[in-house]
């Protein structure tokens, strides 16, 4: 570590608050909590009634409300507009609803804006983000901190004590980068806190390339627009230091609503993969672990994407999770945007509930009639009552009614890890990189799919985590790796784990310093590397031969040590016979992005020789199935009709029927057998 530096968390550990925290248990309490945003600040009142009538019809138990509505609340400077939110409540309460109620600072009003212009963001080259969408917050700005908390203040000290309140929502998709002058006051402020001196900050940045060195604090800049590349570990700070200060908002507000309810647990809403937050750390920081999930209709591997944030969601929640979002037919933001075929909102929905979440929620009720999300879909369409997304909408409530017993509050177990670390991916992702063609989360969504087809259930870790209990630990791709990491990798095989990485791992440090060798000499002998000669990346749509199959994206010119347990070697071109793949003893390295057919069966063989099995053996093509308890959940992911072998007798909970030796699922179809 560098002389100065203050000791960052590297993968977040739970801060102290001083309150045994609730958690999703309190708000669920024993049922599946299902519903989604309300906004009926959008609706003449009179819709209200009706919206009720028809919660209760479907099944609703759960609405979130006000997420959107500060300008409703607050009109003007300190004036409050309570009485419509009041009568909402006490609706909710009278109809067996309960409210997860939302602080509504992810949209100020107009008037913070024209009042307290440094309130809103600027980007990169300066510009200003104005009032007229959402999230035109800068987190930096005292002025916005101020009143956001004065509303929190107002809402937790008014509704803390209504029967209806079940859940705290704060803020909404944190999402928002500022470049401005306060935001860059915050920005050296944080950094004199990481670094203790400049000349720790100097060698951290390396700054003696291109004549950077600072002389100031107060020569420190947020990474504004230059005339050519950025300095990499100023945009890796940068991005460090916009999580955190996005932190710091969740967490004042955070403890405003716990002091007043410190019954009543807290979340706020991830967005999958949002390149914008450290999640592991924001994750210890909430009572509940949301997220919000929008896969494409149209892409066959949308049930694959699913998987993986429900996978990574539980592992940051370390047990069942909130689908706090999702859309009941198309979203709006798309170039085509597509609705839902029949069946696939109800697979998709009961899928995240096999994976952990014991809240299956939407955005939003009723479809809007104005504004930018008009063509968003709701749980109620523009079609009405009698539209076929309402009807499927009904459905799902009776059915998670019908199996909330029997999984609530239900935890998964795995024998994989795969590893994901927010700093890496924002070290690797820096412009002046090899190639523009790798994408980490392209390269995260490629291993996890390759163990999903192989039914082989995974969850998600730090690099610093606790390994332990793991049998295989994955890593697709961990580009900066802290020594604090490498040595948990180096101890977990040492103890008996196997381990399978990807290319383009421990090549930087903590401060995006390319380690000597290319790749830490401590990896490299645990691959059974002698030398990383050169890397090769593959243009788009190139392909690499190996042994038995081809590699894409990515290839790399690999020496290996005298006595390596084995290897797959590259076929043709300049790598001819050098190693794509090797093992090392209970250590793989895999030099390539395999095809997904090749991917699939060196992870699976890799499994099974660390002792782990798929869920079931022998399903068919495109169908899931995963254990949650005692439950096995089953999913036809395809058109056509799928027939699965089991072992014994079974009672499918979704039907009541008894399943003995086979059971046969249609286009999205599902079962939930108990033995």
């Amino acid at each position: 570590m560098t002389a100065g530096r203050k000791p960052v968390t590297a993968g977040g550990k739970p801060v102290t608050t001083g309150r045994k925290p609730p958690g999703l248990c309190d708000a669920t309490r024993g049922r599946i909590l299902f519903g989604g945003d309300y906004n009926p600040e959008q609706w003449p009142e009179e819709t209200w009634q009706e919206d009720v009538r028809l919660m209760s019809a479907a099944g609703v138990n759960s609405v979130t409300m006000g997420v959107f509505s500060w300008a409703r609340l607050e009109p003007r400077p300190g004036e409050r507009d309570f009485g419509w939110l009041d009568r909402l409540m006490d609706l909710m309460h009278d109809h067996g609803i309960g409210v997860v109620l939302a602080t509504p600072t992810a949209s100020p009003p107009p008037w913070l804006g024209r009042l307290h212009p440094e309130t809103l963001p600027r980007d990169a080259d300066g510009r200003t983000e104005w009032w007229g969408g959402r999230q035109h917050f800068s987190h930096s700005s005292a002025a916005y901190r101020r009143y956001a908390a004065a509303i929190t203040e107002d809402l937790a000290a008014r509704y803390g004590g209504h029967p209806a309140l079940t859940m705290w929502h704060i803020n909404n998709e944190y999402c928002t980068f500022d470049h401005g002058d306060e935001a860059a006051v915050a920005f050296r402020r944080w950094l004199r806190e990481r670094y203790g001196t400049l000349d720790a900050l100097n060698t951290a940045w390396g700054t003696a390339f291109w004549s950077q060195g600072y002389d100031t604090w107060e020569g420190i800049l947020p990474p504004r627009h230059a005339h050519y590349l950025k300095n990499p570990t100023q945009v890796l700070d940068f991005r460090r230091f916009t999580s955190d200060m996005l932190l710091e908002c969740y967490r004042a507000e955070r403890d405003i609503v716990a002091r007043h309810t410190p019954h009543i647990p807290v979340t706020t809403n991830f967005m999958p993969l949002w390149t914008g937050q450290d999640a592991w750390r924001w994750a210890d920081e909430e009572d509940v672990v949301s997220v919000d999930l929008y896969p494409d209709p149209r892409d066959p591997l949308g049930a694959q994407h699913g998987a993986l944030v429900h996978d990574l969601t539980r592992s940051q929640a370390r047990g069942p999770w909130m689908l706090m979002e999702q859309a009941a037919g198309p979203v709006n933001w798309r170039g085509v945007n597509h609705p839902k075929p029949r069946g696939l909102n109800r697979q998709w929905s009961l899928q995240a509930v096999a994976r952990g979440a014991d809240a299956v929620c939407y955005f939003q009720w009723r479809q809007s009639r104005q504004g930018a999300e008009k063509f968003h879909s709701g749980m109620v369409s523009h079609a009405g009552a009698e539209g076929r997304t309402f009807q499927e909408v009904k459905q799902l409530g009776t059915e998670l009614a019908g199996i909330s017993g029997e999984v609530t509050g239900r935890h998964m177990h795995a024998d994989i890890a795969i590893l994901h670390d927010w700093h890496s991916w924002w070290a690797g992702a820096h412009e002046g990189r090899l190639s523009t063609e790798v994408d980490l989360p392209d390269v995260l969504h490629a291993w996890h799919r390759a163990l999903w087809e192989a039914n082989l259930t995974t969850d998600f870790a730090h690099p610093e985590h606790d390994l332990s209990s793991y049998r295989l630990v994955v890593v697709p791709q961990l580009y900066l790796l802290t020594d604090t990491a490498i040595g948990n990798l180096l101890g977990y095989v040492r103890g008996g784990g196997t381990l399978v990485s990807g290319f383009l791992t421990g090549i930087a440090d903590e401060d995006d310093r390319i380690r000597p060798g290319g790749m830490d000499a401590r990896l490299r002998e645990l691959f059974g590397i002698r030398t990383l000669h050169e890397w090769w990346p593959l243009d788009a749509g190139e392909t690499v031969a190996c042994e038995g199959f081809r590699g894409t994206l990515w290839s790399e010119e690999i020496e290996a040590l005298p006595g390596v347990s084995e290897t797959v070697p590259y076929r043709g071109g300049e790598l001819d016979g050098l190693p794509a793949v090797l093992r090392n003893g209970r250590a793989w390295y895999v030099s390539t992005l395999p095809e997904p057919a090749a991917l699939r069966g060196l992870l699976g063989r890799i499994a099974a020789d660390a002792g782990v099995r798929p869920v079931l053996d022998g399903l068919p093509a495109g169908v899931e199935a995963v254990r949650r308890g005692e439950l096995l959940f089953l999913f036809n992911h395809g058109r056509e009709e799928a027939k699965i072998s089991l072992m014994g007798t079974h009672r499918d909970l979704l039907t009541g029927t008894t399943v003995t030796g086979e059971t046969v699922l249609g286009r999205y179809g599902v079962a939930v057998l108990k033995p």
